[in-house]
């Protein structure tokens, strides 16, 4: 069973760092080869560089938030949710949703 796992191209679990501007602040963001090229994805189907994508993420997530503790793995788990809604309504998991916090 765990053979389509540890027989992955250890490329795709391989950690880069890349560095980009949020409000021309300059800032390093380490993530996995697999999870940039999932970004990527989603960044071209909206129309956006991956640099694009993620500052809108940021700016997304600070107004709905409020504060952002670990932008790395909200990243992450943005693309595990981005792969769980491409497969078909009866395929998908239940995916947790917040409802806004109060102001």
């Amino acid at each position: 069973m765990c053979e389509i796992y540890v027989k992955a191209d250890p490329m795709l679990y391989e950690s880069r760092s890349r560095s980009l501007r949020i409000h021309g602040c300059v800032t390093k963001i380490r993530l996995e080869n697999h999870f940039w090229d999932i970004l990527a994805d989603i960044a071209a189907g909206d129309g956006y560089t991956t640099n694009q994508l993620i500052a809108k993420l940021y700016d997304e997530l600070l107004e709905y938030r409020g504060e952002i503790d670990n932008f790395a793995s909200f990243l992450r788990v943005s693309c595990l949710r981005y792969l769980s809604l491409r497969k078909p309504a009866a395929e998908r998991p239940n995916l947790a949703v917040l409802s806004r916090p109060a102001a």
